[in-house]
């Protein structure tokens, strides 16, 4: 029974059909099995070359050890490493390198370098169209390690190859020089805020000089317990006097040699007094001594002055290690990528994949004829025809079916 005109066609049917349309089936797949054969040994053999790469760890542009240079516990430390972080970033260096690698500049230097205008064959020389088609046959990303992969795929396994180990070293000068770049703007910064800081540490000194000139500080919380006790010695050995002089006032008389020269003792202790509690004339008798009622404001202009003196120092601390460092960094080519492996020659191509690429087309061409023999069958034992289509359908169909001895 025909399953085109049977509601309910069975396997044995779908059998019988493909069987009378073997030859059509067989030969057409045999022909388009061998067209896509030779098609595929039409292509280029494409070869993949591969390097991989890695960055020093905790490596800050422009920095380097910064952290470990300023190094140590404490708040210092603590200072120290924010100002790195704070001038150095925290880009990964992952990141950076792969930026570097898939810039315009890389891709372009390697084009001109190894002459891939003429091999990909763009005939105005254009540029964009070059690196369109080159950024194709190019690779760059992390592995499963951390590491960075470079890629390659070209006609020839050496010069892929040779194309790879060349973005290394393509890597490794752009790195460097953006590091020095860095490092020169760091130190340009740190200069500025170096040369300010050193002009307000002499404004400092100059000040807290000026201010121990003018009153003879040298040692102020010294200097003051020093006149704290002499004012309390000297009132002490007043209270005795005048208590002395009481005595003798009552056993020898007010007019009496002794009670006298009791008074005059008495009036100079008094006059000291005064003096520390508010004379300036004290500092003509004293190196260390000053009035009392010049504490509040002296000890006001002293803290200051110091702190102020104290504070450009701490901001000197920082910023002069940080200057050395970038100066350091700024001057410093060393090599910053390490090439764990170096791109080979391959020996296995990567594309065409041949046998994937017949498979593929072979399958399609199946479906399609299969597809068409079905339809085809239908059409051919329709008796009425709806529309002129289906009747040039149905002739079409008798025409192969002849060709091909259909039965």
């Amino acid at each position: 029974m025909n399953p085109t005109t049977n509601t309910n066609p069975k396997l044995s049917d779908y059998l019988y059909i493909f069987f009378k349309w073997r030859y059509f089936i067989l030969i057409n797949f045999f022909i388009v099995s061998l067209v896509t054969i030779g098609i595929t040994f039409l292509i280029p053999v494409q070869y993949k070359a591969t390097s991989v790469v890695m960055a020093p760890s905790n490596n800050q542009f422009g920095l380097g050890g910064l952290s470990s240079l300023l190094g140590g516990g404490g708040s210092r430390g603590n200072t120290a490493n924010l100002a790195a972080r704070l001038i150095g970033g925290t880009t990964s260096d992952q990141d950076v390198l792969l930026g570097l690698l898939n810039s315009r500049t890389s891709i372009m230097n390697a084009i001109h370098k190894f002459e891939l205008i003429d091999y990909y064959e763009i005939d105005d020389k254009n540029m964009d169209k070059a690196v369109k088609a080159f950024t194709n046959d190019l690779s760059f990303g992390p592995n499963e390690f951390g590491m960075i992969e470079i890629s390659v795929i070209n006609e020839d396994p050496q010069k892929a190859a040779d194309i790879t180990n060349y973005f290394v070293t393509l890597l490794d000068s752009m790195h460097i020089d953006l590091n020095i770049q860095q490092a020169k703007n760091n130190r340009t910064f740190i200069e500025k805020r170096y040369l300010l800081n050193l002009e307000d540490l002499k404004k400092a000194e100059d000040s807290l000089y000026k201010f121990q000139r003018r009153f003879g500080i040298i040692a102020l919380p010294e200097q003051i317990e020093v006149s704290v006790k002499a004012a309390a010695e000297i009132e002490a050995q007043l209270m005795a006097r005048e208590i002395a002089g009481h005595m003798i006032k009552l056993t020898f008389g007010e007019n009496s040699p002794q009670y006298q020269g009791v008074l005059v003792e008495i009036d100079l202790l008094k006059e000291r007094v005064e003096n520390l509690q508010g004379k300036s004339n004290i500092r003509n008798t004293s190196n260390v001594m000053f009035p009392f009622d010049k504490f509040p404001d002296i000890s006001q202009q002293y803290i200051r002055s110091f702190r102020e003196l104290e504070i450009q120092q701490s901001i000197l601390e920082v910023l002069l290690p940080l200057y050395e460092q970038a100066k350091i960094e700024e001057q410093k080519s060393i090599p910053t990528i390490y090439q764990v492996d170096k791109a080979q020659a391959p020996e296995l191509k990567d594309s065409p994949r041949r046998a994937l690429i017949v498979i593929i087309i072979s399958f399609l061409a199946l479906s399609t004829l299969l597809i068409f023999v079905f339809v085809g069958e239908r059409l051919q034992n329709l008796t009425n025809f709806s529309n002129p289509l289906q009747q040039s359908g149905s002739n079409f169909i008798r025409k192969i079916s002849k060709f091909y001895k259909v039965s």
